[in-house]
């Protein structure tokens, strides 16, 4: 069964045609196909043009309201009506979805000048570099207009003619008559691919298309704190427009390449630091490996297994504020001995007897093992 054309659009039945049209303007942004891939998108748009068919004409929406579908007929699933001076459907659909309709403008005017396509360039870096950015080169092939012909596509000293198929409006139209009225459905015209405009001598540079394929070198500006998946974006690097249209952008995304020694944790360097059992109790100053080269730092006495130190301001600069920096973490690894001269663990076992604590003599179990095995 059909769904009541009101509910469809949300509408209550005493709804006048301005309240009919920006109900349908709503829904059908919301459900062409174009916007929404969602299953079920498509038919609804459909079911959402045949009410807006039905209830934007008077005559026609009279006859729904007295007798239901059943009194419009086969209005409601002709397709797209022309409504003429009405500025129905047609206007609606140019003003909401120009971007989804090949650039084919209002009023049967033939396709203009197009924005060119943007271009993805995947770049990787070392570790080091996406922490303190700099200056990268990188090689990209994209469409430029053509220096031959600036683009006309035409060979030089000739031009374009206008369409025989379409008289140069880039459209051609299909009537149906219906007892309900004139059904039109317009494309582009397949003469001229919707340019209004037929190239009879090609340059021979391009072959017609306006469009060189150029490969070139660009120099980039990687900004320091950049991490994996940042976009950097370069303007008007991508492939050249059409019919004069600006050119599209070239998006280059960043990888970083691991490091052996260095982590990273949002603005934070993380490492670890292996240290002996003995550095441990004792405390000692080591020179500790940062991003920013060689640093010395204090091991305080009695540190545990598992701490972690803080090199305040040697982490990731912040990405839009290179000033401010995060941390180096630094988590302590204390190692423990398997095997000790016999001079040594004399010394640890009198270091036990001192302590009270209970050991096996001639092993480093015990006191050691509870101690730094945490």
């Amino acid at each position: 069964m059909a769904r009541d054309y009101y509910d469809l659009l949300g509408i209550s039945r005493n709804a006048d045609q301005d309240e009919i049209k920006r109900a349908y303007r709503r829904l059908a942004r919301k459900y062409h196909p174009d916007v929404n891939k969602e299953p079920g998108a498509e038919d609804t748009f459909k079911e959402i043009n045949r009410a807006y068919e039905v209830l934007s004409e008077p005559e026609i929406r009279a006859r729904y309201d007295r007798f239901g579908e059943a009194g419009v007929g086969g209005a409601a699933a002709a397709g797209y009506q022309d409504f003429g001076d009405m500025g129905g459907f047609a206007d609606i659909f140019e003003s909401f979805f120009s971007g989804f309709s090949g650039g084919m403008g209002q009023g049967g005017r033939r396709r203009g000048p197009t924005r060119g396509d943007d271009l993805r360039l995947d770049l990787k870096l070392d570790f080091k570099d996406a922490i303190f950015g700099g200056e990268k080169e990188i090689k990209i092939s994209h469409l430029e207009t053509c220096g031959t012909c600036s683009g006309s596509g035409a060979k030089p000293g000739t031009r374009p003619t206008t369409c025989g198929t379409c008289g140069g409006t880039g459209q051609v139209r299909r009537a149906t008559r219906t007892p309900f009225g004139s059904f039109t459905q317009v494309s582009a015209c397949p003469t001229c691919g919707g340019t209004g405009e037929v190239i009879e001598d090609r340059c021979d540079v391009c072959g017609g298309s306006g469009q060189t394929q150029e490969t070139k070198k660009l120099k980039i500006t990687v900004p320091a704190g950049v991490d994996n998946g940042t976009r950097l974006r370069v303007s008007g690097e991508g492939d050249a427009g059409q019919r004069g249209g600006p050119a599209g952008d070239l998006y280059v995304y960043l990888f970083v390449s691991e490091d052996a020694t260095f982590k990273r944790d949002g603005i934070n360097i993380l490492s670890e630091l292996k240290i002996s059992y003995l550095q441990a109790i004792l405390g000692c100053k080591l020179t500790i490996n940062t991003v920013d080269g060689p640093v010395e730092m204090d091991v305080p006495a009695g540190t545990q297994p598992g701490t972690v130190l803080t090199l305040d301001n040697r982490g990731v600069p912040k990405l839009g504020n290179p000033v401010s920096r995060g941390d180096h973490l630094i988590t302590v690894r204390v190692e423990i001995p398997t095997r000790m001269k016999p001079e040594e663990r004399e010394l640890v076992e009198k270091l036990a007897e001192v302590r009270g604590e209970q050991v096996n003599r001639g092993g480093i179990e015990g006191f050691l093992g509870g101690l730094f095995r945490g």
